[in-house]
């Protein structure tokens, strides 16, 4: 399970940013989390819930994550389609000259602060 790693890498990213800005506490953090980024959202919150409580600054705090749909981009007919229903292979054309547009992101989208 990387998704405890993940969470430390927030957590760490969260607690920097909360003290250059001199905050005490951080009520909620929002996260972008992309449909085909390899993170299992119910792990991450479950490893989230547990490694908040060990860090004064961020007890009790909440983590809301944002899906993010997979969109992938074919090169020969320009269009765009669903990568989780669709794969590597164009539904409009047949091409495999294609590429992800978005849908793999792990992005802290805002912190919310007490």
């Amino acid at each position: 399970m990387h998704e405890l790693g993940v969470v430390f890498y927030i957590i760490k990213d969260v607690k920097k940013v909360a003290e250059q800005n001199g905050v005490q506490h951080v009520s909620k953090v929002i996260l972008d989390l992309g449909e085909v980024s390899m993170v299992v959202p119910y792990q991450l919150q479950d490893c989230w819930k547990w490694a908040v409580q060990r860090e004064e600054m961020l007890s009790n705090c909440i983590l809301d994550i944002h899906p993010i749909p997979a969109v992938t981009f074919c090169e020969s007919c320009h269009q765009e389609y669903a990568t989780v229903t669709y794969g590597k292979i164009c539904p409009h054309c047949g091409s495999a000259d294609t590429y992800l547009v978005r849908g793999n992101e792990v992005e802290i989208h805002s912190i919310e602060v007490d």
